[in-house]
C-alpha cells in the first residue's frame, strides 16, 4: 500500500512537471524586442533624481528584460528633442513637464513610466547674501542657480516669485549644469540663491549654507507650492518609437518598475552598495540623508496620476507663452498602459 501511494505521488508529481514543461514556454517566453539595444538620455544622471534609473541599470533589471542599455548625460531638458532627432538617444529620462513644451513645439513625446511623484528639488537663499530675507520679492534682480534651462528648479523658482508679483524676468537664471558646479557655484558667491536637487541641497543645508524657503522633495511640500500632485522625473520617448516599438516600451517599463518596487523596501545600506562609487560624493552618510529627505518622491508604482499631468499642464501655461497658446492634447503626452501591464 505505501508503494503504492508512492507510485501514485510520483506519476501525479511527474504529471505536474510534463504539464508545466509543455505551458513553460508560452508562459515565460518574451515578446520579440524591436529594438534591444537603446541609448536613454539623462539629465542629471548621478542626482537622486534618476535612482531610479540608476538602480534599474546597476541591478540588471535592464538586461534580465532583454535590453542592452547606454545611459548618457544629456546638458538639460532643453537637449531631449535634439537628442533624438540627431539620434543620440532612443527615450530620454527627465521631467514630464518636457513632454508638454514639446507638444506646444509641435512634436509628439509620450510618458510611459513615471519615476518621480513630486519634481524632488528644493530651494534656498544663500546664508550668507540674503541673511536679512523674509519675502520672494527680494529676489528681484538676484541670480539663481538651476540645474538647466526648462528644469525642474526653474519652475519651482517661478511659482515662488509669481507670489510676490514678480516675473523671470526679474531674476537672473544661472544654468550650474553638474552638481560639483553648483556647490561651487554657492559657496563662491557666485549664485544668491539656489533650485536644484539632491544630493547637493542637503550637502548645503547640512552645513548652514543655504535656508531653504520652497521644498518639493516631500508629498507635503509639492502641495503647499502647486496645490496639486506635480510628476517629476519619468521615461518618455517620441510617441513614434513608442508606437514602433511596444515590446520594447514594455520591457523598459517593466525593468523600472522593478526597481521603483526595490526601492520601497531597500535598506540603506542596500543603496550605497548599489549606486556607483562616484553618485556619493565621497559621503555615504549625505547621500542616504538626502535620500531620506526625498524618499516617498518616488513613485511606488510608476503610474501618472491624472490630476497631476493637469496642473503641470496649469503651471507651464501661466509662465511659458508658448504653452499657453497651444492647445495641448495632455493624454497624448502620457500613458499607463505600460505601467499597468507590467503591474499584472
Amino acid at each position: 500500500m505505501n508503494r503504492t501511494g508512492l507510485d501514485r505521488r510520483t506519476f501525479s508529481s511527474a504529471a505536474v512537471l510534463s504539464a508545466a514543461a509543455l505551458t513553460a514556454p508560452a508562459l515565460w517566453a518574451q515578446p520579440r524586442l524591436e529594438k534591444p539595444r537603446l541609448v536613454i538620455a539623462a539629465v542629471g544622471r548621478a542626482s537622486l533624481y534618476q535612482l531610479a534609473l540608476t538602480l534599474a541599470d546597476q541591478l540588471g533589471y535592464f538586461r534580465a528584460a532583454g535590453l542592452d542599455v547606454t545611459i548618457r548625460e544629456i546638458a538639460g531638458a532643453s537637449r531631449s528633442m535634439s537628442a533624438q532627432a540627431d539620434h543620440e538617444a532612443d527615450v530620454i529620462s527627465g521631467s514630464y513637464a518636457q513632454t508638454i513644451r514639446l507638444q506646444a513645439q509641435g512634436q509628439k513625446f509620450q510618458a510611459f513610466v513615471l519615476q518621480g511623484r513630486t519634481p524632488a528639488v528644493a530651494m534656498g537663499i544663500s546664508s550668507r547674501l540674503l541673511r536679512h530675507y523674509n519675502s520672494p520679492a527680494q529676489l528681484r534682480g538676484r541670480r539663481i542657480g538651476i540645474s538647466a534651462v526648462d528644469s525642474a528648479g526653474q519652475m519651482v523658482v517661478n511659482v515662488m516669485l509669481a507670489r510676490a508679483g514678480l516675473t523671470p524676468a526679474d531674476v537672473r537664471f544661472v544654468s550650474l549644469g553638474s552638481g560639483s558646479a553648483a556647490l561651487a557655484a554657492l559657496r563662491s558667491a557666485q549664485i544668491d540663491a539656489i533650485s536644484y536637487g539632491e544630493p547637493v541641497v542637503t550637502s548645503l543645508e547640512r552645513k548652514g549654507e543655504i535656508r531653504l524657503i520652497a521644498d518639493t522633495r516631500t508629498l507635503k511640500g509639492t502641495l503647499d507650492m502647486f496645490g496639486s500632485p506635480m510628476p517629476g522625473a519619468c521615461l518618455y520617448a517620441a510617441l513614434d518609437f513608442v508606437r514602433k516599438n511596444p515590446n520594447t516600451v514594455q520591457a523598459l517599463t517593466q525593468a523600472m518598475v522593478r526597481s521603483l518596487k526595490w526601492l520601497q523596501t531597500a535598506s540603506p545600506g542596500d543603496i550605497v552598495r548599489t549606486v556607483p562609487e562616484s553618485y556619493l560624493l565621497g559621503d555615504r552618510v549625505l547621500y542616504l540623508d538626502a535620500f531620506n529627505k526625498l524618499h516617498e518622491s518616488i513613485s511606488p508604482d510608476g503610474a501618472f496620476p491624472e490630476d497631476g499631468v493637469q496642473t503641470s499642464l496649469k503651471v507651464l501655461a501661466r509662465f511659458e507663452p508658448e504653452v499657453l497658446a497651444a492647445k495641448i492634447d495632455v493624454a497624448a503626452t502620457y500613458s499607463n498602459l505600460f505601467v499597468n501591464k507590467a503591474r499584472d
